[in-house]
């Protein structure tokens, strides 16, 4: 066989059915795609390439799925912290929103929080933010896979002056990016309070239609849900649930306020959840109850939410904080063990946005969306089980080399797409105009 790219690690962890830890294998690609797995000494024999990686000490894993995030919000890192929700929200962050956001706004965050995205091993995200066609096309430009979201509120902004408006901009971003190799939509009603019957119920048709998923904030905080059964009579979900939106397509956020004839429910409905642990620890929203949900059947992905309220976009972090605290929350050692956090990352973010079929494992026939970590540093030896120390001990400074669709994004730590001093510069540039120095 001839690859176009024969990549040899020590560790591969391919996130497969059987959840295996292979030693000695490769990776061939061919135009983009993963044309076989096998061992090394097999490979060396049977298959010729254009160029071969050799990477000693390494674990080669399946690009990360960050499945939220708000990805311009990196120009709002460490802006408001220490903050409940709906202050952080209303008295912060909306207001410096209506101040400064517009296209180079985003332009500019995207890029930052691409670069720290990358270097951190995430190859797709799903994004929910104003002028989500800037966001696309940052995302493109560098090569990165995303889903970008067709923000919907009731309330005028910068970017749209009504619930009209917000869906026609979403209309035609979804037809710009249609059959793009990268880059896909989804409706993203920014949450139940913020956006009233009627457009819930255009989203669900139109979601129905052009057969793409609704990623929306849900039962983030115990607040939404009082104020909900107050203003309607019933639980937000419930709500959803009675408009239509409760269904395969969608992609609740947060979900910390869960009672179980809900969990049964989205397990029913074959929903999937996000996970954003650090975001709902930081802002004390709650938690998710991650291993209920896993054992109910509900996949479970894992968001880091945006930078203004996390502080980073490191889905190794999330990976271990979410492994950590289902087992603080269940009193139990073994729930959420290391390789159902690796999945969480991985197959389970990408069956969350209907990527399952082309990316989150290293299987043949799907895209070469890889990402190499070296484990020879001192906090990661001996090393006994590869996706323990992933979870448990590897840090972001680790990830080398990343590839997309085969194309390497990153190599020996660098970007090769992202002009990564011009994108500081830019984010320096903007603290000064949002926190100016007294």
């Amino acid at each position: 066989m001839h690859a176009d790219l024969l990549i040899h690690a020590p560790w591969l962890l391919p996130v497969d059915e059987g959840d295996r830890q292979l030693s000695d294998h490769a990776v061939a690609v061919r135009d983009g795609r993963i044309l076989a797995v096998l061992p090394s000494e097999e490979a060396r024999r049977s298959i010729s390439a254009e160029r071969v990686v050799e990477l000693p000490g390494h674990c080669l894993i399946p690009g990360l799925v960050n499945a939220h995030t708000h990805a311009a919000m990196t120009l709002m890192r460490g802006l408001a912290d220490d903050l409940p929700l709906m202050t952080w929200l209303n008295d912060y962050i909306w207001p410096v929103e209506k101040r400064w956001v517009d296209p180079g706004f985003v332009g500019d965050g995207t890029r930052l929080a691409l670069l720290e995205m990358l270097r951190g091993g995430v190859t797709c995200f799903n994004d929910m933010y104003f002028y989500p066609e800037v966001t696309a096309q940052a995302a493109a430009d560098a090569g990165m896979r995303a889903i970008v979201g067709m923000i919907l509120l009731d309330f005028p902004t910068s970017y749209a002056e009504d619930a009209q408006a917000y869906i026609a901009k979403g209309l035609a971003l979804h037809d710009r990016y249609r059959g793009h190799p990268l880059i896909r939509v989804a409706f993203a009603p920014h949450s139940p309070y913020a956006v009233s019957d009627g457009p819930l119920e255009r989203v669900r048709t139109l979601a129905d239609e052009l057969e793409v998923p609704i990623h929306i904030h849900l039962h983030e905080t115990r607040d939404e849900v009082v104020a909900s059964l107050r203003e309607h009579g019933e639980r937000p979900l419930a709500r959803l649930d009675r408009l239509g939106l409760v269904g395969p397509g969608l992609v609740a956020v947060h979900m910390t306020q869960l009672e179980e004839p809900e969990i049964e429910r989205l397990a029913a409905a074959g929903a999937h959840v996000v996970h954003c642990p650090e975001s709902n620890l930081k802002l004390a929203s709650g938690f998710c109850p991650a291993a209920r949900l896993l054992g109910a059947g509900v996949n479970v992905s894992l968001g880091t939410d945006g930078a203004a309220s996390n502080n980073d976009l490191n889905l190794l972090g999330e990976m271990r904080s979410a492994a950590l605290l289902a087992k603080g929350v269940a009193g139990s050692a073994s729930a959420l063990p290391a390789a159902q956090a690796l999945r969480l990352a991985t197959i389970n973010g990408a069956r969350a946005l209907g990527l399952e079929a082309e990316i989150g494992s290293i299987e043949p026939g799907k895209s070469a969306d890889l990402v190499a970590l070296d484990l020879g540093d001192a906090h990661t030896q001996p090393l006994y089980h590869p996706v323990s120390h992933l979870v448990y001990a590897a840090g972001r400074h680790q990830v080398r080399q990343v590839w997309v669709q085969g194309r390497q994004l990153i190599r020996d730590g660098t970007p090769t797409t992202l002009d990564a001093a011009a994108i500081i510069s830019a984010a320096q540039g903007w603290a000064r105009r949002l926190a100016p120095p007294p």
